[in-house]
């Protein structure tokens, strides 16, 4: 695992040097890497589906702009996931509605992936297979009990930790694990059929 997190960040720099060198087509190639991802963190602050999607393009037009100055400090995921946060809080300012007090954390919005990838392509029937999911886990929280619902948007969201989360919802930390897991438990569940059609034909099998 960590060889292959080395070898995909060494993909990243090598796509942003040659868009830094003018080539566009690199540029093309994160943003159908990372698109998805990008729009599902939106989606954390903005429940509207085409809006985040508009934002997730204005976000992705700031790191275009941006790169000529991105100096490697930071991972490429990291960074834009900066500017992808930072570009949701303006437009929800810029619409007069309050943003999240606390930033969604790097690692928790991979972790609330819930560990599914979908293959990086670029055929119609994979975008629409990722807008389908991201919709899907929009739907999912929405439909959540109260105490799941607000322990995993608390979580992120708020990016509260599970201590303050914890203190909010005056319960155990414990309980709040235990929220947060039925709820990603939820979506996993959610998701299934749509990523593995042959799913619930095959439970009924055994």
């Amino acid at each position: 695992m960590a060889e292959n997190k080395l070898l995909d960040q060494e993909f990243d720099q090598d796509l942003v040097r040659r868009v830094q060198q003018g080539d566009s087509t690199a540029f093309d190639a994160l943003v159908r890497k990372y698109q998805h991802r990008i729009v599902g963190l939106i989606g954390r602050y903005i429940s509207d589906w085409s809006e985040c999607q508009d934002v997730a393009q204005d976000a992705f037009m700031r790191a275009y702009r941006a790169l000529p100055n991105f100096r490697g400090d930071a991972q490429f995921y990291t960074w834009l996931h900066r500017i992808a946060v930072n570009t949701a809080k303006n437009h929800l300012v810029s619409q007069n509605r309050r943003p999240p007090t606390a930033d969604i954390d790097v690692g928790d919005a991979e972790q609330f992936d819930t560990g599914i990838r979908l293959r990086d392509t670029d055929t119609p029937e994979r975008e629409l297979m990722r807008q389908e999911v991201e919709q899907a886990v929009m739907r999912v929280v929405e439909g959540l009990p109260e105490d799941l619902r607000v322990a995993i948007s608390l979580r992120e969201v708020d990016g509260l930790s599970y201590d303050e989360i914890a203190q909010k919802m005056a319960c155990p930390i414990g309980t709040v694990r235990s929220r947060i897991f039925r709820a990603r438990e939820a979506i996993d569940q959610e998701l299934r059929p749509l990523l593995d059609p042959d799913h619930d034909s095959q439970e009924r099998k055994f």
